[in-house]
């Protein structure tokens, strides 16, 4: 019996406008490339985000409470960054990197984290998210 050889997994492809969107949302949330790093091994909880804690692990710019933190990182698994990791009794308050996580990722690590979102940035991506509709109506 031979050992089995490690499959190559291909990457998924985007829509232009998901990738876009993706791209905007993170550049607006106030998380640093040390979180993505992170939650690409493993999952990490709200708590270690959260107040001072997210800036001493250099995931944050600055102190979020957890309702702020919870919330960015929910727009962030709407967009398709993130989930929320699942042990066995439920949802925990943990997040993982989603596929399109992990590619962007690889290429931040690459070419560098996103630079700060302009005005405009800012503006589409609270249009985008605020006045999305609802999931029932899709």
């Amino acid at each position: 019996m031979t050992a089995a050889q490690p499959q190559e997994r291909s990457a998924v492809h985007y829509p232009a406008a998901t990738l876009k969107r993706a791209e905007r949302a993170v550049r607006c949330a106030p998380f640093l490339l040390p979180l993505f790093a992170t939650m690409r091994w493993q999952g990490v909880s709200v708590k270690a985000i959260a107040t001072t804690a997210g800036v001493a692990n250099q995931y944050t710019r600055r102190p979020l409470s957890e309702v702020t933190a919870e919330n960015e990182l929910l727009w962030l698994t709407q967009v398709g960054l993130l989930r929320r990791e699942v042990d066995g009794q439920g949802l925990t308050d943990s997040f993982r990197l989603t596929p399109l996580g992990r590619q962007f990722v690889a290429e931040w690590e690459t070419n560098g984290f996103p630079d700060r979102p302009s005005l405009w940035d800012y503006l589409v991506n609270l249009t985008t998210r605020w006045l999305r509709l609802p999931d029932w109506l899709l």
